[in-house]
């Protein structure tokens, strides 16, 4: 994932909103969502974010002027499949977006008829950016992990395997939602505090609904069925990020998650950022993968030069909330907290890997949660579990509310970025959600 000229930060774009200050959508990212006009009965296809707007590649590919390797590329996104163009590894994407790139760079021949494919991001509505046929939800926030540890292993926060694997468990792909969607309180069985031991739980509204600060990243090229992907191959299996908030049921999740793990508390919906920002976009904010001094490094299978030079990356997340009462009264969702994913204990190859090491087939498309990414900082916890520590603490809101866990007409918002000297600012767009009350 070498640095090339699509990143030379002197590049402009004619679409004149991708250079405004703090613009999530500039000529260097160009992130993947599918699309179609905000009511309409139109066919989904796929777009490229461009400053506030959005290319319509259905357009676009008629518009032609294209090469034929680019034109054969264009196609099934012009009929809404991303997926197949995933399937087809980094190689394909780097001559997409070198095409893409060339078309909407300042002084660009192709601007006069690409113009006419761009649409208002405003104006668009979005579905998931690719087919999720699987999705697994890894743990690789250690900080999360030793904070909701200690709320139940005060001394014994971190059980014994965590520094070793990366710890995951399989979810509902039919359950992702795209952002925007409302997401509704859950029922279910739990145990309200103080109930005698070998008493019947109480059923109804999920009590204790909070949110997962986290990562997704989307895998592009297969694996075959009993044939392991290689940490030094692994990134080649992997198409790009976006923005997962896997919303929690903790009241759910605390009376049925033993022995087998997490079910009903996690099932009920997960939000997606409508954006994929792919792997290339992201190659100027690699760093580093250490290890504190002390711990244990990788097994073999899971270490390599290369993922120790670069696996990591440096990307800026962030958690808004916005009450029903703030909306009514016209103010803005406030943050609550802000962390890096520089700070995960694993990286998205070892992720990948460590899911294929026994055969497992992944499939282009499949979703690999990061796990909840919380910082190192008190006040950086990205779930309400860690910052209300176990709902005992009360946060204030600066209208006055206060929140344990959240309450219904809230709103989420997940936010990310990541900036560098001598880099342009890319960002990855909002994954938004607002409770409704259980059905």
């Amino acid at each position: 994932m070498a640095i090339d000229a699509t990143h030379d930060p002197a590049q402009t774009s004619w679409v004149a909103s991708a250079q405004a200050l703090g613009a999530d959508f500039p000529i260097q990212n160009l992130p993947f969502g599918r699309i179609r006009r905000a009511g309409s009965a139109e066919p989904w296809r796929i777009g490229v974010a461009i400053g506030d707007q959005v290319l319509d590649l259905a357009a676009a590919a008629l518009a032609g002027g294209w090469s034929a390797e680019v034109a054969a590329l264009l196609a099934p996104l012009a009929a809404g499949d991303l997926n197949a163009v995933m399937a087809q590894g980094s190689a394909a994407r780097r001559v997409l977006r070198s095409a893409l790139q060339a078309g909407l760079k300042t002084g660009s021949a192709q601007q006069a008829v690409l113009a006419t494919c761009l649409i208002a991001q405003a104006e668009v509505e979005f579905s998931l950016p690719c087919t999720v046929h699987d999705y697994t939800d890894f743990y690789t926030g250690i900080h999360h992990a030793t904070a909701v540890g200690k709320l139940f292993r005060p001394d014994n926060p971190l059980l014994p395997n965590y520094k070793w694997v990366p710890i995951g468990y399989h979810g509902r792909a039919s359950s992702l939602v795209v952002s925007g969607t409302a997401i509704r309180r859950p029922n279910g069985q739990f145990k309200l505090p103080g109930t005698p031991e070998g008493a019947a739980p109480d059923f109804g509204p999920c009590r204790r609904l909070d949110y997962e600060l986290e990562l997704g990243a989307y895998v592009g090229r297969a694996n075959a069925l009993g044939e392991p992907v290689p940490i030094g191959q692994a990134e080649e299996h992997l198409f790009g990020v976006g923005l997962f908030n896997d919303w929690s049921a903790r009241d759910l999740q605390a009376w049925e998650y033993q022995p087998l793990g997490p079910f009903l508390a996690k099932n009920f919906g997960s939000t997606v950022s409508p954006w994929i920002v792919t792997m290339e976009a992201l190659a100027p904010f690699r760093q580093p993968f250490t290890r504190p001094e002390g711990d244990p490094q990788p097994l073999p299978y899971l270490d390599s030069a290369a993922n120790r030079e670069a696996g990591a990356f440096d990307i800026q997340l962030q958690v808004r909330l916005q009450t029903a009462k703030m909306r009514e009264a016209g103010e803005p969702a406030v943050a609550l907290m802000q962390s890096n994913f520089r700070d995960s204990y694993w990286t998205l190859a070892q992720l990948l890997t460590h899911h294929t090491v026994n055969g497992c087939n992944l499939n282009p498309g499949d979703l690999l949660g990061s796990g909840t990414q919380s910082g190192p900082q008190p006040g950086q916890g990205g779930s309400l579990l860690e910052l209300t520590g176990g709902g005992k603490q009360p946060i204030t809101l600066p209208n006055g509310e206060t929140r344990t866990f959240l309450q219904d007409g809230d709103s989420v918002e997940l936010h990310a970025w990541c900036e560098r000297e001598g880099t342009v600012r890319i960002g990855f767009g909002p994954c938004a959600g607002v409770i409704l009350p259980a059905p």
